[in-house]
């Protein structure tokens, strides 16, 4: 068996015979097989750059063999990639609203103020009436909760109402 003339592809001539000879073939190759979507030309190039990066281990007769394999991996690789971002952007959550910035500006304001509002409460006050709207539970229940009876606890969350409604007037 005859020693080839060269042991690797580093001499500019060689590797442009290389590139002349097979670029064509594997763009096409690439192209047919994965379409236009995920940049044919790019791959290829990226392939001969990698081959260049890697002349001094690939011999002529192994360079065909080392371009096609390493773009066909190129592309399989950002198939996966776009996969993932795809995935990504389909689970992406929403960050807008149908409500206009007022609205949303105005609703944290009455936020705030009704925050306000029951920090001005009694503690008495706050903590029936709390238990009421915010809990569900029934005047009877707080009652026994609270230890005392149940006009007592009527008196406080009609208390707390009434002081709510005059330090916010939109309730």
């Amino acid at each position: 068996m005859a020693k080839p003339l060269h042991d690797n592809i580093c001499e500019e001539h060689i590797f442009s015979s290389i590139f002349n000879t097979y670029s064509k073939d594997l763009h096409d190759f690439l192209y047919y097989k994965f379409g236009d979507r995920l940049n044919p030309k790019d791959k290829v190039q990226e392939a001969f750059i990698k081959l260049w990066q890697n002349c001094a281990k690939v011999t002529p007769d192994k360079a065909k063999s080392f371009v096609f394999t390493t773009a066909n991996n190129l592309m399989l690789n950002e198939a996966a990639h776009q996969k993932v971002v795809l995935k990504h952007q389909q689970n992406k959550p929403k960050r807008h609203t149908n409500e206009n910035p007022e609205f949303l500006m105005q609703e944290k304001e009455y936020s705030e103020k009704l925050q306000r509002a029951l920090e001005n409460l009694t503690e008495p006050q706050r903590v029936a009436f709390m238990m009421n709207r915010v809990e569900g539970k029934r005047f009877k229940e707080i009652a026994e909760l609270l230890e005392i009876s149940t006009k007592a606890v009527e008196k406080r969350i009609y208390g707390a109402l009434d002081k709510l409604r005059k330090d916010i007037k939109e309730i």
